[in-house]
């Protein structure tokens, strides 16, 4: 039975199975699926049993990932087994692991093996590997997707619940959908590379695999902070998780602008997954894709190449043959760029991500197709390059312009090929695509992986306040789906509940633009209870947020029906004359409401 990162955690914990026998069942999974082209080297059973067994001294409950089997892409360090990058020439074998792998194993997860990949991460198909090609577990005739290939079907054919993959132009998030399974590609410096084989330096990032996004997140929660080992690392602390936010805000390309290449099926399931976005909530916002498009290009067809062509240039030069052929074409043109060349891409590419920044103004996030289509291994072998330039349409200009994103399972089509969404945001929204991407999951009820296992139902996201968050009462504009609300997401904001206040207080429709109510506190008990909403944010962000708040609203103490107290928005009572009283509605959504 496939099983989740929360469930193992749990039945451990709970003492219903221990660590060790987890581990041992993961290895008789890896020997009954006897696809040798997944783990290009396994760490020895004994030895994972035996790092199993020593957790039982330890306190599990402070040990998020406590034994929960984990495999990791083998371009990314874990001592004492090789680093390859799929290339044996090139070959190593590390004394100390990766940041992002020591932080796994300190909450307590163990190690099993090195997972296969396209040769140097250069690819989307996963057939460009001399340890063979995974066969996908959904699918036997499609590729397993790239260039995490044998990271995503470890996690699909239920061999491990979690994975590292890579992720500098798709490669977490293509082989997510072709498994049927959840790829988070972290924002750029979130999770340390110190301890990852290079692809494209500045644009690399470690990413998750894993059977839920809830899952996806705990694995990232470990593992982001701030690395002194790795010059791209970035303080970006993960957001806690919501409920789907009402009326949030999501693009979706102008008509005529998807690409499917004939897919008529993939381009189907993307309009059903839409409906279900507008079914949970969301409200669609059309964008220009053309910009996305255009940085797209600039990935394979400008300097970053070069970046490739630095990690094995020394590589090419002594032992050229070593080098997978579709690897090597695709790299050795990274020699040809000018300077010139590079500071033009760089200047487009600048002007590219000002447009971008336009457009996530008027939205949450984007929501786009993984991949518009999916291609058997035959025909990849038929044409390598074409083919896989193809499935990364949408995956291709992510990381140049500094997007989280979060590829979702949609559906299972009538064919047996797997399509998926994913969501993409800022960087630093990780939390907030993690809340849209696991509400729309669950609400697929999709089976997870390839074993037809049912989804687990979906955990209550816990409405308490993380790290230097604080909590502010919204009463107005600044509720879900409301005008303003944007100032709040913008800032990081997440909602942690619906509330009421306690009865001490009138409320007033103030002559604004747009229209604003504002709340008077009068005496205890003589006033009229108010629906408002509770959200967090950091203490940056709450900074940032107050110092928006224009005159005649201010930031005061308010207090809950349930005896709480938060800061939240009050009026100057000298701003009331002529303002009418609304506080017969008991709120401003219902104020509203009424109005329209």
């Amino acid at each position: 039975m496939t099983e989740t990162v929360a469930e193992i955690v749990a039945a451990h914990r709970a003492g219903l199975t221990t660590p060790k026998d987890t581990i041992a069942r993961c290895y008789a999974r890896i020997r009954a699926h006897d696809d040798p082209a997944i783990f290009i080297s396994l760490r020895d059973e004994a030895d994972a049993i035996a790092e199993a067994q020593r957790l039982a001294g330890q306190d599990a409950a402070a040990l998020p990932l406590f034994g929960v089997p984990v495999a990791v892409k083998d371009n990314i360090d874990v001592a004492g087994l090789p680093t390859t990058a799929a290339c044996p020439a090139f070959a190593y074998t590390p004394t100390r692991d990766s940041t992002a792998v020591a932080r796994l194993r300190a909450a307590g997860a163990i190690i099993i093996g090195k997972t296969n990949l396209d040769q140097f991460a250069t690819g989307l198909v996963g057939v460009r590997s001399p340890y063979g090609i995974p066969t996908n577990p959904v699918r036997g005739d499609l590729v397993p997707g790239g260039s995490s290939s044998g990271s995503a079907v470890a996690v699909s054919a239920g061999l491990v619940p979690l994975s590292l993959g890579t992720d500098t132009a798709g490669s977490g998030r293509v082989p997510a959908m072709l498994n049927n399974i959840v790829g988070l590609k972290p924002s750029l410096g979130m999770i340390s590379t110190a301890g990852l084989v290079p692809a494209c330096r500045t644009l690399d990032c470690i990413s998750v695999f894993s059977l839920t996004v809830d899952d996806a997140v705990a694995a990232l929660d470990v593992m982001a902070a701030p690395d002194p080992l790795d010059p791209f690392s970035r303080d970006r602390p993960l957001g806690a998780m919501t409920a789907f936010p009402r009326g949030v805000k999501l693009g979706i390309p102008r008509p005529g602008q998807l690409i499917f290449f004939g897919d008529k099926a993939a381009e189907a399931a993307y309009g059903a997954a839409v409906a279900r976005f507008v079914k949970l909530g969301a409200e669609l916002v059309a964008f220009d894709l053309e910009p996305f498009y255009e940085t797209a290009r600039l990935l394979y067809e400008g300097p970053w190449v070069a970046e490739r062509y630095l990690v094995i240039r020394d590589l090419l030069a002594s032992d050229p043959d070593a080098i997978h052929p579709v690897t090597r074409e695709i790299t050795i043109g990274g020699a040809r760029g000018s300077a010139a060349d590079t500071f033009a891409a760089l200047y487009r590419l600048q002007a590219l991500r000002k447009v971008a920044e336009r457009t996530f103004a008027a939205v949450d996030a984007l929501v786009l197709p993984t991949a518009p289509t999916a291609y058997t291994t035959a025909e990849v072998l038929a044409d390598p390059i074409l083919l896989n330039s193809r499935l990364g349409t949408y995956t291709n200009f992510v990381n140049l312009l500094d997007l989280c994103g979060l590829a979702v399972p949609a559906a299972m089509r009538s064919d047996g090929i797997p399509f998926g969404i994913t969501l993409l945001a800022p960087a630093g929204h990780d939390a907030a695509l993690a809340s849209l991407g696991r509400a729309f999951h669950a609400d697929t009820a999709l089976p997870v992986g390839a074993k037809a296992t049912p989804q687990p139902p979906l955990a209550a996201v816990s409405p308490s306040l993380h790290g230097d968050e604080i909590a502010i009462v919204v009463v107005g504009a600044h509720l879900s789906g409301m005008a303003l609300n944007h100032e709040l997401t913008r800032l990081g904001g997440r909602l942690l509940e619906a509330a009421r206040t306690a009865p001490d207080y009138k409320l007033y429709a103030l002559p604004t633009t747009p229209p604003k109510p504002g709340m008077l506190r009068i005496e205890a008990g003589k006033g009229a209870a108010m629906e408002v909403e509770l959200w967090a944010l950091s203490a940056a962000g709450f900074g940032k947020f107050v110092d928006l708040i224009p005159p005649p609203l201010s930031i005061g103490t308010i207090r809950l029906a349930d005896g709480r107290s938060a800061k939240g928005f009050l009026v100057e009572p000298a701003a009331l004359d002529g303002a009418r009283d609304i506080s017969e509605f008991g709120g401003w959504r219902a104020y509203m409401a009424q109005k329209s």
